[in-house]
């Protein structure tokens, strides 16, 4: 199955998807945030799959959320419901990833930013090319990191080195990534898809069923006060985007943008 703005295939229990907006280093839309979506919902119910891949076309996994498109320099001028609904889309995509039964292994080269980011912690190993970096700007442009992330974060990293990627904003790439436990894979720049297929197809010659339940219990644990951390997170995120703090904090990051 192909589309304009994702490709899946599958061979032998193990399926890719991957994200095909190249021209804008995958960053999501809220098309593709969509098919994200219900790619993950369907293949929480497809019979054989043993594990599933998820990357990017091109250099990069993922620029984050599309910030050029249009729906989103209107969001101000949407009621307050309307505003909710788009804040909690993010939440249900990296949810419908996360809880896919069969093992999910991200694979990531470039830019991993934002949105990306909080996707790709939503699955269950991370390989990473040594040149790929991961960077949450939400905080410099006035938001608080959405999407679930903070809980995952929190229980990958723990809360120091997760307060200094989510508040400090600093960039986490290559051995970095991997000693911090944001990744667990190291590979050269390019070999992040071959060896996520690798680590895919030793996955799925694990006996299915136990491979299951133990994923099933270890997200319970280390998820257990995940829905408690962020069943306000898209109010958080409607209240403090619409403030003149973060009106101002967004003109100085554009404005530091336009000066590299």
């Amino acid at each position: 199955m192909k589309d304009n703005l994702l490709e899946t295939s599958s061979k032998d229990g193990v399926w890719t998807v991957r994200m095909n907006r190249p021209e804008a280093r995958n960053a999501i839309s809220y098309d593709l945030m969509r098919q994200l979506t219900e790619t993950a919902l369907r293949l929480q119910d497809e019979a054989g799959v043993r594990a599933v891949i998820l990357t990017g076309a091109g250099n990069h996994f993922c620029a984050g959320v599309d910030l050029k498109e249009p729906k989103r320099h209107h969001a101000g001028s949407l009621g307050l419901a309307e505003r909710r609904a788009l804040s909690a889309a993010g939440g249900r995509l990296s949810r419908a990833w996360e809880e896919i039964p069969a093992m999910t292994v991200c694979a990531i080269e470039g830019h991993c930013i934002g949105g990306g980011a909080a996707l790709a912690v939503a699955t269950d190993f991370r390989v990473i090319g040594e040149s790929a970096w991961f960077w949450l700007p939400e905080i410099a442009i006035g938001i608080p990191l959405g999407w679930g992330a903070v809980p995952r974060l929190v229980s990958l990293l723990g809360p120091a080195r997760a307060k200094r990627f989510i508040i400090l904003c600093d960039k986490i790439g290559g051995q970095e990534a991997v000693d911090f436990g944001l990744a667990e894979y190291l590979v050269p720049d390019g070999e992040a898809y071959n060896s996520a297929v690798g680590l895919a197809q030793r996955i799925a010659g694990l006996p299915e069923t136990s491979v299951r339940m133990s994923k099933e219990t270890i997200n319970a644990i280390a998820n257990a006060f995940a829905p408690l951390a962020s069943h306000m997170v898209a109010d958080q995120h409607a209240l403090a985007a619409a403030s003149d703090e973060a009106v101002a904090a967004r003109e100085r990051f554009a404005a530091r943008r336009k000066t590299r």
